[in-house]
């Protein structure tokens, strides 16, 4: 256990010391949707046109989210040192809607770094935070800035989302495109919000 653990942090130190910014993961994510590629070994036509509409939802949210006088105040008031290192990819629509709002989180308070790394040239890192046994991502780790002690996880999306999912799978089987545009609407109405409330609970 020791060594998985020292393992586990090892990764995570690496992670972070080749991290970038949300800024930089932005004009990444423009350049891909601009050339007609998209991050990631496997470069296809779908998966560049997610990356050009995350790059579009992402420019969207950036100006449009808004958080209540009430969170704002609940980020400001975090005494802690914490460091949130999200694993994703271009074409990651779960990523596109709930990364804006950890920027969000970050602006608020120079105690929550953002920073990110991309899922596929860390898989190790990846492989110490799966989902239900899978590489889902977004996947946010919440450490120590100081020990890089885990605190939390979290993804690869907001709570009531992810129970939208589950309830369907365990209905249907597997996602189809119908659901997926449902969960588009969810997020389109939901604004940022659930995510903010989740992301508030890592700040406990």
């Amino acid at each position: 256990m020791e060594t998985m653990e020292k393992t586990r942090t090892q990764l995570i130190a690496e992670g972070l010391s080749q991290a970038i910014s949300y800024q930089d993961y932005r004009v990444l994510t423009e350049t891909h949707a601009l050339e007609g590629t998209n991050t990631g070994p496997e470069v296809t036509e779908a998966l560049h046109n997610y990356t050009m509409l995350n790059h579009k939802r992402m420019k969207r949210l950036d100006k449009t989210l808004k958080l209540s006088d009430d969170v704002q105040q609940q980020i400001k008031d975090f005494k802690g040192d914490v460091s949130w290192l999200v694993l994703t990819e271009s074409w990651c629509g779960d990523a596109a809607q709930t990364m804006p709002m950890m920027q969000k989180f970050a602006d608020l308070n120079p105690n929550i770094k953002f920073k990110v790394v991309l899922r596929d040239e860390n898989l190790d890192l990846m492989d110490q935070f799966l989902y239900n046994g899978g590489r889902s991502i977004p996947r946010l780790i919440a450490v120590n800035s100081n020990t890089n002690e885990v605190i939390a996880d979290w993804g690869p999306r907001p709570s009531e989302a992810t129970k939208m999912v589950n309830d369907y799978k365990e209905a249907h089987g597997k996602l189809t495109p119908e659901f997926k545009e449902d969960l588009q609407v969810w997020y389109n109405k939901d604004k940022g919000q659930g995510t903010a409330q989740d992301l508030l609970k890592l700040l406990k």
